[in-house]
């Protein structure tokens, strides 16, 4: 018997699964809280939890496959380290395209001149002198650095060349923007070299930490790692184009999803502590995005999965808000519930929630708290920050005691935003506590922080609500139209309406679903099943379904469909170049090493064909693959002048197919 063990890392759970790959089942199944900044541990607890719970010793396990979810939350909330862009041939009025300038920040920039044009020849020298004294400038505390030169998928040139500097004059991870996708257009291939550098730290240390464990555990067998269009890829690789681990999680639980229900079309809705992710399942399959995988705001080059993502969680931030009449909204800030705080700190959280109560009406952060997600004070701090980071040093403490005066607010956020804290706040996972639907943490706790909460005042000067109970019922009864919105804009977007968002949210589409009966009758719904995954799903989806006037299917593992997603899937490694007319009697092909002429376009592309074979067969084998199958997709531009066909370009796609090799 082959045993595979599937491991996901969300933000709240990290969920693991042995599957006999023979029979083709799940022979048992675990969860643990994923623990920042020690990802070691909750990925510890929950494969020491499932070995024990099957009763299967390490050294049967043949293969270890990993999804996560970290990388995508991080994009959503705005984290990751701290980058630089080397910018070669381009000016800073392409910042503001595609997203890049946002994407950076405050992060440092360096324009270098150099580039290549739409040929792969030379237009400006690279001037390395220049990059020299710009690195000098931003020596600092960098966790990557992001080079993306003009048309470097016609040569690569450049980037290889700044890549070499960098390396040996920083000594940190370096992403070439050539190296993540061979499409043109620089400032979106620039953004996501940049989000790429920014999540290389994260997705080490959760590889580094389950290499760790299975050492630990003596589990001797191949790691892989789900890439976003739900296929397996090595671990080494996943280090070093982490940005390709974007979806990965909610890719995993697409296959997940299929596997578990069979279900050929269906809108897939996977709720996790963060986000709600979301994809149309037809024939069988998710659609792969042709304009590259969307995470949040950014549009990035990465090809993934078409799956919408929400920043709609269990562990999603409560807020009010604004208006006269009030009301609640959900994200897209996650915050730890207050009724996990409390399991593991009673004293702090009790003492806070009941003196604040004693007080009548309590202020709005009364029952807030912070916590840090660090073991050493972080290095290069601004006095304000490293001022937060002193008082957080022997634990979580209240938000006013960490928060000193108005002007410290910001330092705070920026401590968020890079993952070195976390804030507590009240959460859809406190209202299930309140409500009895879950019972993993301090109930107690959580009726406390609602009964807080619902006294603050809306803008006309009333109360939240008038209790604990009631304000858990209107923070699920949120939630569910906020996920029936997701699911309306998804259906909406793959029907090809304009701005799906709004036809969503639209007055008509709410009276529709409430089956309007007048002089106008309404109906509305989804025209499909949905299949709702994650641990939660269970609680919510009933009602999601009822809004929506369409059939739920919530499989039994659902709550780990992620897991199961992360093995039952194969490795797929792609390779891509393209051949360019490069006048009268000649043709350009962008080989992986650079551009070489040739007379006819058929010799170029055998030429592109063999290297691009090369190197996906390679790259497969490295990801365990014995038996490598090999496919292509060729896109050819021609046009006819004169009666005579004229070359104009071509695309070439290989890639290389397998299971990888189960040790045994």
């Amino acid at each position: 018997m082959a045993v595979l063990l599937g491991i996901d890392t969300g933000g709240t759970y990290t969920d693991a699964v042995l599957m006999d790959d023979d029979a083709d089942c799940v022979i048992a199944k675990a969860k643990s809280l994923t623990t920042r900044p020690d990802l070691a541990k909750g990925i510890g607890a929950a494969m020491d939890a499932v070995l024990a719970d099957s009763g299967l010793g390490a050294d049967s396990i043949a293969m270890v496959s990993l999804s996560t979810t970290l990388a995508t939350n991080a994009l959503v909330e705005g984290q990751g380290g701290r980058v630089a862009l080397v910018f070669i041939g381009f000016d800073a009025a392409e910042l503001q395209k595609a997203d890049l300038a946002d994407a950076l920040g405050d992060d440092p920039v360096l324009f270098i001149a150099g580039g290549h044009g739409h040929g792969g020849a030379e237009v400006t020298q690279l001037d390395l002198g220049a990059l020299s004294a710009g690195l000098e400038s931003i020596l600092g505390e960098l966790t990557g650095v992001a080079i993306a030169s003009r048309f470097a998928t016609r040569n690569p040139a450049h980037e290889v060349a700044a890549r070499d500097l960098v390396r040996s004059t920083l000594g940190v991870p370096v992403t070439c923007s050539h190296e993540l996708s061979q499409a043109l257009g620089g400032p979106k291939r620039a953004l996501t070299a940049v989000l790429n550098a920014r999540l290389i730290g994260l997705i080490d240390r959760l590889v580094a930490a389950t290499e760790t464990h299975m050492v630990q555990r003596g589990i001797n067998a191949r790691l892989m790692v789900v890439r976003g269009d739900g296929a397996l890829v090595s671990a080494d690789l996943a280090r070093e184009r982490p940005i390709e681990t974007i979806l990965s999680g909610p890719a995993a639980s697409i296959a997940g999803a299929q596997w578990l229900t069979g279900a050929q079309d269906a809108l897939v809705s996977d709720i996790g502590g963060t986000t709600t992710d979301v994809c149309v399942l037809q024939g069988g399959l998710p659609k792969i995005d042709p304009q590259g995988a969307k995470v949040g705001k950014y549009r990035t080059m990465v090809e993934a999965v078409a799956m919408r993502t929400f920043g709609l969680g269990g562990d999603s931030e409560v807020s009010i808000a604004g208006g006269l009449a009030g009301g609640l909204t959900l994200g897209p800030r996650r915050v730890m519930p207050v009724s996990l705080l409390a399991r593991d700190y009673p004293d702090l959280v009790h003492g806070a929630l009941d003196r604040a109560i004693s007080l009548g009406v309590a202020p709005s952060e009364s029952m807030c708290f912070v916590v840090p997600q660090f073991t050493t004070a972080p290095a290069e701090l601004d006095p304000r920050e490293a001022a937060i980071a002193a008082r957080l040093a022997n634990g979580p403490m209240r938000w006013s005691d960490v928060v000193q005066s108005r002007i410290e607010e910001p330092a705070l956020g920026r401590l968020v935003q890079r993952g070195f804290v976390m804030v507590v706040g009240v959460t859809p996972s406190d209202a299930s506590h309140v409500l009895g639907r879950v019972s993993d943490w301090d109930a107690v706790a959580a009726t406390k922080a609602l009964t807080l909460f619902a006294q603050q005042r809306i803008g006309s000067g009333d109360r939240v609500s008038s209790g604990a109970e009631t304000l858990a019922q209107a923070i699920i009864d949120q939630l569910t139209k906020q996920t029936s919105w997701a699911l309306l804009e998804t259906a909406f977007a793959e029907d090809g309406w304009d701005d799906p968002a709004a036809m969503a949210r639209h007055s008509l589409v709410a009276a529709g679903l409430k089956q309007h009966r007048g002089t106008v009758r309404l109906d509305a719904g989804i025209g499909m099943p949905v299949v709702g995954l994650g641990a939660s799903a269970q609680s919510y989806y009933g009602a999601v379904g009822k809004m929506l006037a369409c059939p739920t299917i919530l499989p039994d593992d659902g709550g780990v469909a992620n897991a199961i997603g992360a093995v039952v899937g194969q490795v797929a490694i792609h390779a891509e170049g393209s051949v360019t007319s490069a006048g009268e009697g000649a043709v350009r092909a962008h080989l992986p090493e650079g551009p070489m002429q040739f007379s006819d376009k058929d010799t170029a592309l055998d030429a592109l064909r063999a290297a691009l074979t090369e190197q996906a067969t390679q790259q497969a084998k490295v990801s365990g693959v014995q038996e490598v199958r090999i496919s292509e997709t060729l896109d050819l531009r021609e046009a006819e002048v004169e009666a005579q066909t004229l070359f104009i370009e071509a695309t070439l796609r290989v890639t290389a197919r397998g299971r990888p090799r189960i040790a045994r």
